[in-house]
């Protein structure tokens, strides 16, 4: 009998199996219940005692006599816990990464306040409304802030292999390495790679083959694979080799609830706004829109530059004259390193930074360069342990001390807070064509490559890195940014 007959019931309909988590992530669910109630009870409970010794109608009105404090914080706590459970705020799919989630538990918090005002308004209840509106200011921050402290843990457990998804891919051997490699690239999403089913079994491929992943099936038996390797997500890698009838059945062989189907288009390194989902005729049709560079995103973001480098420069400038007179008095030389940088449009510019190498170091570069580049990186000449960096300028580079005078740099024009990598003319002169499009946009004192690496990065990462920065750019990615900056300087990530 074949497995096709033998998975019929006795009607001769398939049964359909009722949808089912995996133990992970019943138990990340069950954690994020817990905490989200404790944080709701907390706040509200809370905001309750702060103003339980403010007078009656001081700020407001008593409720009804029917209808008590403690009454109307239980339900709504019970409310609110209610909401965050029906608002889609436990989402697996928004879990690890995205800004999914949080808009979930802010739009939920936002509907339930805008439910209790209309509420009172209709019922003519009258209320005091300070600790109603201390409980949701403070319980959206510290929703926040919980789902991101579990978002973190859910990373950790990802990097270490744990409560991640175990994906087969499906497709032609090229198109199969190049979403391996791309999915390796962020270990946070919990995609775990278990094998791949290719059009061309018998073909050795050697990205395959670099990539450690084992060829466990053809594209017939995909839904067969899947179980001998307790995969619950296959990922077609482009549909050129599974016409959409076979697309369709595959979907159907899937459990629901527990495993998935995830379509793959050939698109890399494009961000979210730029993308968008248009069914038409019943087809999924992804719009991507072309990078735009508008006198308007232009001019904002020179107004954000121009506030926080006179800002920075106000603030830092005690640290700065600090740090100058320490350059002056450890070695001789100038305090500032004034070099050739290429900017906007391919134009020269002089970058600023503090002196933290000896007066001839751009002399000893040619013997240097010999030297085997460190992390790979064919174009950008970097090591470790440089002897021509100063001591005092090892602690300068280590906290990026010495790219403070670069705020003058964005000041006058030349750089912005966050841009692509300010290349030297000589790096340049290696650029493939494509590479050149980084020059739409002002180069940073730091950006995408500053806080994925810097110095530890690929010549390939550093330049993809920059491409999607110029043609993803959006103030809130920049803000984003910054705050991953100052995590990487504390941290010292890739300095040296």
């Amino acid at each position: 009998m074949s497995s096709t007959a033998q998975s019929l019931g006795a009607t001769g309909v398939r049964p359909i199996s009722r949808p089912e988590r995996s133990e992970w992530q019943r138990s990340y669910v069950r954690r994020l219940i817990v905490s989200d109630f404790a944080v709701v009870l907390g706040v509200v409970f809370l905001s309750q005692a702060i103003w339980s010794g403010y007078a009656p109608g001081s700020s407001g009105d008593d409720p009804p006599a029917w209808l008590s404090y403690n009454t109307i914080s239980v339900l709504l706590v019970a409310a609110w816990t209610a909401l965050l459970a029906f608002a889609s705020t436990r989402e697996l799919r928004h879990v690890g990464a995205g800004a999914a989630e949080y808009r979930a538990v802010v739009n939920a918090s936002l509907l339930l306040l805008a439910g209790v005002v209309f509420t009172l308004f209709v019922l003519d209840l009258s209320l005091d409304r300070g600790p109603l509106l201390t409980a949701f200011a403070l319980g959206i921050v510290l929703l926040l802030l919980e789902r991101w402290l579990w978002r973190r843990w859910l990373v950790r457990q990802r990097r270490q292999g744990r409560m991640g998804y175990r994906v087969v891919l499906a497709g032609s051997p090229a198109s199969v390495a190049h979403l391996a490699t791309e999915l390796r690239r962020a270990p946070e999403s919990g995609y775990q790679v278990v094998g791949a089913c290719v059009h061309e079994t018998g073909r050795a491929d050697a990205g395959l083959a670099a990539l450690q992943i084992p060829i466990i099936g053809s594209l017939d038996t995909i839904a067969e694979a899947m179980a001998e390797h307790d995969a619950d997500t296959v990922a077609i890698t482009g549909t050129g080799w599974l016409p959409p009838q076979r697309v369709r059945e595959l979907s159907w062989q899937l459990e629901p609830g527990r495993q998935h189907l995830v379509v793959a288009p050939s698109l890399t390194d494009i961000g979210g706004p730029r993308i968008r989902m248009r069914p038409v005729a019943g087809l999924p049709l992804v719009h991507v829109e072309t990078p735009k560079f508008d006198r308007g995103q232009k001019a904002l973001k020179r107004t954000v530059d121009v506030t926080a480098s006179l800002l920075l420069l106000i603030l830092l400038s005690p640290l700065m004259i600090t740090l100058a007179a320490v350059i002056r008095l450890s070695s001789p030389g100038p305090i500032l390193f004034r070099q050739k940088r290429v900017g906007l449009d391919g134009q020269l510019f002089t970058m600023l930074k503090f002196r933290s190498m000896v007066v001839d170091a751009e002399a000893r570069l040619a013997d240097l360069a010999t030297v085997e580049r460190s992390e790979g990186n064919v174009v950008l000449f970097k090591m470790r342990n440089d002897p021509r960096v100063t001591p005092i300028g090892r602690t300068l580079r280590r906290f990026s001390l010495d790219e403070l005078p670069q705020l003058l740099n964005v000041l006058r024009g030349d750089m912005s807070i966050v841009g692509p990598r300010p290349p030297l003319a000589g790096e340049v002169a290696l650029y493939e064509d494509h590479v050149h499009r980084r020059f739409l946009m002002k180069p940073g004192i730091t950006g995408l490559w500053q806080v994925s690496g810097r110095s530890t990065l690929s010549w390939e990462d550093s330049v993809r890195l920059d491409l999607y920065y110029v043609e993803n750019w959006s103030l809130t990615g920049d803000l984003l940014i910054l705050v991953k900056t100052v995590r990487a300087v504390v941290r010292r990530e890739g300095a040296y």
